[in-house]
């Protein structure tokens, strides 16, 4: 017992909390859940000082919730910093004396209490305060225990929120992942039919899919477009599906790709080739509005790759 007073005599259970000795039980509490969610074992499985640490702020809560143990405690430690500042207060003389005095009260109270029953002899401040500890270990912390099941409740739902957001889709942001769109055309010549290839004539190959946001003809390079589509699925399928006019093939490949084509290394890999072709494009016929918005931004200049 003896380990358990002197740690617990000797913190201060207001400033490990962070509140003041006049802190209301509100306080208190508030001031727990704070400093003890950080350093929960739960959080902190391989670290053995959070650990101590969330042993010392819950055995904190557990004295200072209980009026009787408060009381004990809030003594001692008055009690100790009335004694520093006496001792701040002794020259290096009376210091001495001092420490002798209280060596010879220590020994006349051993003798006491070796010459009679020890229920007449008065208890010190510690004493008071480790019974009241020990009797707290053996009642057990109602307050503590309901502080501590809402703890891994929170820790429980923030883990499961976090576990939702990563298994959430990431949203498609069209303007990062364009398409490019090739195809043969005549650079040596003025080809007016550019290939076969109109923007009107491109647009209705590609509106079937979804939403196109924009389509830009690239007007120094015959043969090349961008094209950027409002979702994912669209994206996918034109570049499973769609081959334009046989005579003049489209090819269409990632400007930026996501990250997970760039991880299969594969910039026309679509997750979509084991769905049926043909539903998808009837359902996206069925669901999709044409909407077009022009881009500010042209395709730069590109060679023949």
């Amino acid at each position: 017992m003896a380990n358990n007073t002197k740690k617990f005599s000797d913190v201060n259970l207001y400033e490990l909390l962070g509140v003041s000795i006049e802190a209301e039980q509100s306080e208190i509490r508030k001031a727990y859940r704070k400093r003890a969610l950080d350093c929960h074992p739960d959080k902190n499985p391989d670290n053995p000082q959070a650990a101590e640490r969330f042993h010392e702020l819950s055995k904190a809560l557990e004295i200072l919730s209980d009026a009787t143990a408060r009381a004990a405690y809030d003594k001692v430690l008055k009690a100790k910093k009335a004694a520093e500042l006496r001792t701040k207060q002794l020259d290096s003389k009376r210091q001495k004396l001092k420490e002798e005095l209280e060596q010879r009260e220590r020994a006349a109270l051993h003798k006491l209490q070796a010459g009679q029953p020890y229920s007449t002899v008065r208890k010190s401040d510690e004493e008071v305060l480790q019974e009241q500890i020990d009797r707290l270990r053996r009642e057990g912390s109602k307050l503590l225990e309901e502080e501590q099941l809402a703890m891994r409740e929170q820790l429980k739902r923030s883990y499961n929120e976090q576990q939702q957001r990563q298994q959430a889709p990431a949203v498609f942001d069209s303007a990062q992942h364009r398409i490019k769109i090739k195809w043969k055309a005549d650079k040596t010549k003025e080809d007016k039919d550019n290939g076969g290839y109109t923007e009107q004539q491109l647009m209705q190959y590609l509106k079937k899919y979804g939403d196109v946001v924009a389509l830009v003809m690239n007007t120094k390079i015959p043969g090349r477009a961008m094209v950027e589509l409002k979702t994912r699925e669209a994206c996918d399928m034109v570049l499973a599906y769609e081959k334009g006019n046989p005579a003049n093939p489209l090819h269409f490949k990632w400007v930026t790709p996501p990250a997970e084509e760039k991880a299969k290394g594969a910039g026309t890999t679509t997750t979509s080739t084991s769905r049926d072709y043909e539903d998808l494009v009837m359902r996206k016929l069925r669901q999709a509005e044409e909407r077009k918005r022009l881009i500010a931004q042209m395709m730069q200049d590109e060679g023949d790759e």
